[in-house]
């Protein structure tokens, strides 16, 4: 029994991989394609195969149970990201104690896990595109969890300062990574809502850190003294929160393929390196043959066989067709290896983004990120701490703390309705999430993109206005909403706007725009929040306005394919 698959607009020629017969009259391919194509051997019968394209493949394998636990997967490894770097932000309260730390302090503190976001962001999507997306998800995770962990234990502020760097490293490579690994495996029509969906995990991290900080954090059993450390609830927390990373590398690293598209698009440039090598250019050929083209098929027969696994359903065999349109782009590859053109490699994927059509979209993009990430993260990293500063009433920029480090009589016994409230707005990212799942698909990444930063503006710039605590956390509570929307849509913008051969690269190095942009919003609030609190309040405002205006240049994507 053959299934119909419901391919929507995917016009009569697409071939499908349960047997269904495709238009004989249709042409294989685009005009001016190069195809790579494979025949399939049983038992020494050679027979034609079906030519299939990447998205082709991922419409005929269906969408079902392997796309759920994908989501699951991806979904806890993005959640893991936020643990660990809003897990700084909850323990500041009690740590500034321990650490003897000024606000200054705080501020270097909150903006060394962006830096090392900064270092990592680039170099691991780099190598996402040249290694493969799998392999740099489980390197990555496994250095954000080993070296968050490790910080739990360290009894001076600089050694602390370090490894939160050192996690910062590997959440930087995790970030882009998963999102470019996620959309690969994604039939076209799902991919919006889907990748949204993906985006809300981020506020499951967020909801469990908080939830952590608040059942942890409060409680006088947790403390031992290890020797010369004094280990307090803080640093147990600290602990629990490396523990998402390190089982999401696990799982990647025993259970997950890599991704189709990768294997497809990316290794076309190991078969350029190898015709520059071998005299034979049909064995170099046939390397791709019995290598990452049939590794591809089993990752899109393993789609199939769980989206059927209670369908009377049968997997016909096809090849694969990849267009080689940059092939001249490709070419570079050949090139001696040296210092000097590993160095021009790898910052190639850069002069490419913003060079000819993807250059306006680029310099857009490089402004949103730096835009949101200023704003986001200036406050967002704060918010725990502004709100023990309201505690009292009134509004957070015109409560000063103290400034000297001797002040462990604020710190304990440890305030619980700061983690309360800390929980609450982190809740309050749900009807945001919502919102963008349900409407993605239809109106488009950009709409949402521009709106929500729009709004956000507005909400921080309230919260700057208003003068009882109440009103603080609810205006919170409206820019944790409105601002996850925004997030959400330039997942789903970053992640279509570039081809396969640059997706990560891409992400990565706006992602690590974006972390200079978090180190500097940091350092600001830390510099100015004792002092003058109305500048970096109002500068968050006015910079996420200004995205929101930028966002209305970029292209729509709605539902565009995979390039």
């Amino acid at each position: 029994m053959s299934r119909h698959f419901d391919t929507g607009d995917v016009d009569a020629r697409r071939p499908l991989l349960t047997g269904e017969q495709p238009d004989s009259s249709a042409p294989d391919s685009d005009e001016g394609e190069i195809i790579f194509e494979r025949s399939i051997e049983h038992e020494g019968v050679r027979n034609a195969a079906k030519k299939l394209s990447y998205e082709e493949a991922v419409e005929g394998s269906g969408f079902g149970l392997f796309h759920w636990l994908l989501l699951l997967v991806c979904g806890w490894a993005n959640a893991s990201d936020a643990v660990e770097i809003l897990c700084v932000s909850f323990l500041l309260p009690t740590a500034r104690c321990d650490l003897l730390l000024s606000s200054a302090d705080m501020g270097l503190l909150t903006a060394s896990i962006f830096l090392g976001m900064m270092v990592g962001g680039y170099v691991w999507g780099y190598l996402a595109d040249q290694r493969g997306r799998r392999k740099v998800l489980v390197v990555s995770l496994t250095v954000n969890g080993v070296f968050g962990c490790l910080a739990s234990f360290s009894p001076w502020f600089w050694l602390f300062l370090l490894l939160r760097f050192l996690s910062g490293v590997g959440v930087g490579g995790s970030i882009p990574v998963i999102f470019s690994y996620f959309s690969e495996f994604m039939p076209r029509l799902r991919r919006g809502a889907m990748i949204s969906a993906l985006a809300t995990f981020w506020m499951a991290g967020n909801i469990l850190a908080a939830g952590l900080a608040w059942l942890v954090i409060p409680r006088t059993w947790a403390h031992v003294s290890l020797g010369a450390l004094d280990f307090q609830s803080w640093r147990l927390f600290v602990v629990l929160c490396s523990i998402p990373s390190l089982s999401s590398a696990l799982i990647f690293k025993l259970l997950m393929p890599e991704s189709p598209k990768f294997l497809m698009e990316v290794m076309k440039e190991q078969i350029l390196f190898r015709k520059s090598t071998f005299i034979d250019e049909s064995l170099c050929f046939r390397l791709w043959q019995v290598g990452e083209e049939a590794e591809a098929i089993r990752v899109f027969r393993k789609m199939f066989d769980l989206n059927n696994r209670r369908k009377e359903n049968t997997f016909s065999e096809f090849s694969l067709f990849i267009s080689s349109k940059q092939k001249g782009e490709l070419e570079e590859v050949r090139t001696p290896a040296s210092l000097r053109n590993i160095l021009k490699k790898g910052l190639s994927p850069i002069k490419k983004i913003f060079s000819g059509a993807l250059k306006g979209r680029s310099v857009a993009l490089l402004i949103i990120f730096y835009c949101i990430s200023f704003g986001y993260y200036g406050l967002w990293m704060w918010f725990p701490e502004l709100f023990e500063r309201v505690e009292d009433g009134g509004s957070p920029c015109a409560n000063i703390s103290l400034s000297s480090p001797d002040h462990n009589q604020n710190c304990y016994p440890v305030k619980t309705a700061v983690y309360m409230e800390g929980f609450i707005i982190a809740a309050s990212n749900l009807p945001g999430n919502i919102f963008t799942i349900l409407v993605m698909d239809s109106t488009g990444g950009k709409v949402l993109l521009s709106g929500s930063l729009v709004v956000s503006s507005v909400s921080v710039f309230l919260i700057y206005v208003v003068q009882t605590k109440a009103q603080s956390l609810g205006l919170s509570c409206v820019f944790s909403g409105v601002s996850v929307i925004a997030w959400n849509a330039l997942d789903v913008v970053g992640t279509e706007l570039y081809p396969t051969q640059l997706r990560s690269s891409a992400l990565g190095f706006f992602t690590g725009v974006g972390r200079v942009a978090a180190i500097m919003g940091n350092i600001a609030f830390g510099k100015l929040v004792d002092s003058n609190c109305a500048i970096p309040v109002l500068l968050v405002s006015a910079l996420l306005l200004t995205g929101g205006l930028v966002a209305l240049l970029l292209p729509q994507t709605k539902q565009t394919e995979l390039t």
